[in-house]
């Protein structure tokens, strides 16, 4: 079906899922796993999310032009160049900050339709995009706050699987802080427009103020941990 993917049954598809589930909450810096899980029990959500992409003009493009979010598709070195202040140069000093890069997404392997694939990789792809969209740092109560956010953004079963795996990991003293930001979170989720429908790549030179009030973007106050600080952690 596609280059990646790998053919499984029902049965096997619900043994991964078990499988994926119970390691990853032993273990949530294996994002593998948590790929894994999202993959083999996200089919529903992938359709739901598919068809609200289809319904806009800007998802319906991105469907149809499969675009990845990978370094063949992206100037790093343009990125880096840009006005102080713009999406792209915000992204770029992410990346840079975190030591992140475009290409760590693992490549859908599950999935048994390659547009449904696309889909889950796109959404793997703009992860760091709401990140940097929402200021939430990629700290656990960060992955935590984005978790619950792509919850009701995408309803795939792996997000809050995550959320609540992270919520069970955290101890008092960030479980305070997660008390907090979950209901700023959830608000957000709701105010933000559909994010799988945004053309990121058209928009690295839009002022990000300017990106985030057109996507009814609520920024996570400092206060709640929000505004992106330097303490990188494992990426979900």
């Amino acid at each position: 079906l596609y280059p990646s993917h790998v053919p499984t049954s029902l049965c096997e598809k619900l043994l991964l899922a078990g499988d994926s589930a119970l390691r990853a909450l032993a273990n949530p810096r294996r994002a593998d796993l948590v790929g894994v899980m999202g993959e083999t029990t996200g089919g529903l959500a992938l359709r739901r999310m598919r068809d609200r992409m289809a319904r806009s003009s800007a998802g319906a493009a991105i469907l149809r032009n499969r675009l990845r979010i990978r370094s063949e598709n992206l100037d790093l070195a343009a990125l880096r160049g840009m006005d102080d202040g713009t999406f792209g140069r915000a992204y770029h000093a992410y990346l840079s900050r975190h030591d992140f890069h475009p290409d760590e997404r693992t490549e859908v392997r599950f999935v048994d339709d390659p547009e449904l694939a696309y889909v889950m990789a796109r959404y793997r792809e703009v992860h760091d995009f709401w990140h940097l969209l929402f200021g939430l740092p990629p700290t656990l109560v960060g992955e935590v706050a984005l978790k619950s956010i792509e919850t009701i953004q995408t309803g795939l079963p792996m997000c809050s699987a995550g959320a609540v795996f992270g919520t069970a990991r955290v101890d008092f003293k960030h479980g305070r802080n997660l008390a907090a930001v979950i209901p700023w979170a959830v608000r957000a989720g709701y105010a933000a427009s559909d994010l799988m429908s945004v053309r990121y790549e058209e928009e690295f030179r839009a002022p990000l103020d300017d990106l985030r009030l057109r996507l009814g973007i609520m920024v996570c106050p400092a206060e709640l941990g929000g505004v992106d600080g330097d303490a990188a952690a494992p990426r979900w």
